[in-house]
């Protein structure tokens, strides 16, 4: 289901350091899957000495 958004205002937010994303739950019948990842400088930095 396509949502009405204002794409400028949204490109505009997302070029922020920093954005918050609300998710209300429980409000139908749906599922989804949401995945996120930090590959930022730091995170690499931090984790690279890492050996699986």
């Amino acid at each position: 289901m396509a949502v009405l958004f204002d794409e400028q205002a949204m490109s505009n937010t997302l070029t922020h350091e920093n954005v918050t994303i609300d998710v209300q739950l429980g409000l139908g019948n749906a599922a989804a899957t949401a995945y996120g990842c930090d590959l930022s400088y730091d995170y690499v930095r931090i984790n690279a000495s890492y050996r699986t």
